[in-house]
């Protein structure tokens, strides 16, 4: 029923006048709206809506958000550009820049909002 309409993504944030700068300026999202319930965001025909919470928030420990990109390392490159910090999970196969190889080849790289949401990128082989 609903695999021909799109989705809506969320994300939690305690503060979205906080968050904006990050998603519209470091990410590069398009700015659709903001009210006192979200920042809704365009990301790339995908609705993302970075939705007010309550005080008390804590962000969960597994990534909430990633986006597919065609050249992992220059988007790394290119958001560390910008201020961003990659995690270091300790993971055998994870570089000095953040970007893991999962064993069927994959390439993730993680990285955190303001609030503390865990974001991805991944490069598929």
């Amino acid at each position: 029923m609903l695999g021909s309409h799109k989705i809506i993504a969320f994300a939690p944030t305690l503060d979205a006048n906080k968050a904006r700068p990050f998603y519209e300026g470091v990410l590069g999202l398009r700015v659709l709206s903001q009210d006192n319930f979200a920042l809704a965001l365009d990301a790339n025909g995908i609705m993302l809506r970075v939705t007010n919470v309550p005080p008390g928030f804590k962000p969960q420990q597994f990534t909430i958000l990633g986006w597919q990109v065609p050249d992992i390392a220059q988007a790394v490159s290119a958001l560390k550009q910008k201020g961003v910090q990659f995690e270091s999970y300790g993971l055998p196969t994870q570089d000095a820049e953040g970007i893991w190889t999962a064993p069927g080849g994959a390439k993730i790289a993680w990285f955190k909002d303001p609030d503390g949401n865990i974001l991805s990128l991944t490069q598929f082989p």
